[in-house]
């Protein structure tokens, strides 16, 4: 492989994922305005943003296998359609269910195929393997910025064209993904990691794992988290009586920080054992909570509570790569994780609509934040156990 292509790879790759990730931030800054607008309740658009979690799990799995067995070009090329049309959706359709057809069908599927699993999968596939886990850091940073970059942007483009104005111009920048995409390549030489080679034997040798099923309940709570926070922390932060800038700069403060979390778990992972990592980061994700929980509202704790779980937000997701790849070798790395993200992506749905329902049914979002603390020390002891080390041949055959 020239010594170029892993460079390209990892460059237009980390840009589609921060575009996609950094338009997908801005979605919980719409609610406000949207229900405003429109007369929709916040539980009916909670719902739509939620089916969208649900779908991105679903269809990560088949895209990843799809990108496995016939390159990721075509199916990031794809993704890139899929969230045009839906932005487009959302902002025009004009009724609920429409929104809910745009944001959850089509955003979902377009975040499944220009997200995580199909680009970390092409990262990993390409990067040299001493460097992998810093590549995958890379990728994962480079879609944090995006996570940055777009909440400003979104906020002053909601503030100078309205929502409906804000989604045309976030679905023509979305046109630059399938660009981005003509450099991730076709399908991968066949080669073989597993005996057999298939991948119906790598996901025999998945299922039969008890550390893939630990690592895909630990990544359920990381889902949680983020979908809950992202979709409703601007609206908490309103509900402390505190002024929208601050949710909006929240929001930008975890993608902010999460770019130096994702370098920095990056870097760690070459060095030490993913999976205790992982198991530290959820940890800090407890104590990080319970201490936003038992503080005063104010805009400097409120920011500080953003920084921290930025740093904290998706530094799991080169580790969790890692720990896939580790185990079951990098060729169907794409397809493994994907099933580890669907976890990722229940756990999602469900925070993105048990924050609506809390508002609606309990008047506040107190009884998910207290489950989110639960959680994280859940996720911090499920990854203690989990055998990590790389599967033998002669072990994938009889799994």
């Amino acid at each position: 492989m020239a010594p170029t292509r892993p460079l390209l790879v990892l460059t237009c790759g980390s840009l589609a994922l921060a575009l996609a990730l950094g338009i997908r931030q801005d979605f919980g800054l719409l609610l406000a305005p949207m229900a405003a607008d429109t007369g929709w309740s916040l539980a009916g658009l909670a719902f739509g943003l939620a089916v969208q979690q649900l779908v991105w799990g679903v269809a990560q799995p088949l895209v990843g296998a799809l990108a496995d067995v016939k390159g990721p070009r075509i199916v990031v090329a794809g993704g890139g359609a899929a969230f045009v049309a839906g932005l487009l959706l959302m902002g025009f359709g004009g009724s609920l269910p429409l929104f809910q057809l745009g944001a959850g069908l089509f955003i979902g599927t377009a975040l499944a195929a220009v997200g995580f699993s199909v680009v970390l999968g092409t990262v990993a596939r390409a990067a040299p393997e001493a460097r992998r886990s810093l590549y995958l850091g890379l990728a994962s940073a480079g879609g944090s910025f995006g996570m940055f970059a777009f909440v400003p942007l979104g906020q002053g483009l909601i503030g100078g064209l309205g929502w409906q104005g804000a989604l045309l111009a976030l679905a023509l920048t979305a046109l630059a993904i399938p660009v981005l995409a003509l450099a991730l390549g076709g399908p991968p030489p066949a080669h073989r990691t597993l005996p057999g080679g298939g991948l119906g034997q790598a996901l025999r040798a998945a299922s039969r794992h008890d550390g893939f099923w630990l690592l895909t309940a630990g990544f359920f709570v990381c889902g949680f988290h983020v979908a809950f926070i992202s979709v409703h922390l601007p609206g908490y932060v309103a509900a402390c009586g505190l002024a929208p800038e601050i949710g909006a700069w929240s929001l930008a403060l975890v993608g902010l920080f999460n770019v130096a979390g994702s370098l920095v778990a990056g870097q760690l992972g070459g060095r030490h054992r993913p999976k205790f990592l992982l198991s530290g980061i959820y940890f800090a994700r407890g104590l990080v909570l319970l201490a936003f929980l038992l503080s005063a509202k104010t805009p400097a704790v409120t920011l500080a509570f953003a920084a921290a779980m930025g740093f904290l937000w998706l530094s799991t997701v080169p580790l969790t790569t890692g720990v896939v790849a580790g185990i079951f070798g990098p060729t169907y790395v794409s397809t493994l994780f994907g099933l580890v993200f669907l976890g990722h992506q229940i756990g999602a749905f469900l925070g993105a609509w048990a924050g609506g329902l809390s508002v609606e049914w309990l008047g506040s979002y107190d009884a998910v934040w207290w489950a989110s603390v639960a959680l994280a020390f859940f996720a911090a002891l499920v990854h203690l156990p989990i055998r990590d080390a790389r599967l033998p041949q002669s072990a994938a055959g009889a799994a």
